[in-house]
């Protein structure tokens, strides 16, 4: 197998599964774990609450780095496929400044600064607005990748040309 395709597809397969993992997780918390620990007692809720940030802030962090390291690479290479598309770049540019608005909600949720404990306080909200900030970008990815690449718009013959 030709190594690069190895690389490109092992960065791809970390990027999306990356996704997965968070994404899913953060799912999880909201509609299931969320609910269900609205049973217990103020003790046991903090207790839960607790054990459960020490262990996602983990996944949180490792999995932002792991965002970060095949998001650059893969836009390295699909860069060049791209040149002079316009409609790509604005969607992959809104894309990236919509993840990092995931990622500072996401190190919000599970960090420990005073001065973001209004999130942490409101973290139903947050995460709502984590999982349709996600979804979003999940939705321009999906775009741009069934588009694909595109002609540069002086090498596209238009739709309506008349002889």
């Amino acid at each position: 197998m030709d190594t690069q395709l190895l690389i490109d597809t092992l960065s791809r397969v970390i990027h999306v599964a990356t996704a997965i993992t968070l994404v899913g997780g953060s799912a999880f918390m909201l509609l299931v774990l969320m609910p269900a620990a609205q049973n217990l007692s103020d003790e046991q809720h903090d207790r839960l609450r607790t054990a459960l940030t020490a262990r996602w802030k983990r996944f949180v962090h490792v999995g932002v780095t792991l965002f970060l390291i095949s998001g650059i690479y893969n836009y390295y290479r699909a860069i060049p496929s791209h040149k002079g598309d316009a409609l790509y770049h604005a969607l992959l540019g809104t894309k990236m400044l919509i993840a990092l608005v995931i990622f500072f909600i996401a190190a919000a949720l599970v960090g420990r600064s005073t001065g973001l404990e209004a999130i942490r306080r409101k973290r139903t909200l947050w995460l709502k607005v984590l999982l349709v900030a996600a979804l979003i970008v999940v939705t321009i990815s999906g775009f741009l990748k069934v588009r694909g690449p595109q002609p540069p718009a002086e090498d596209r013959v238009p739709a309506t040309q008349t002889s």
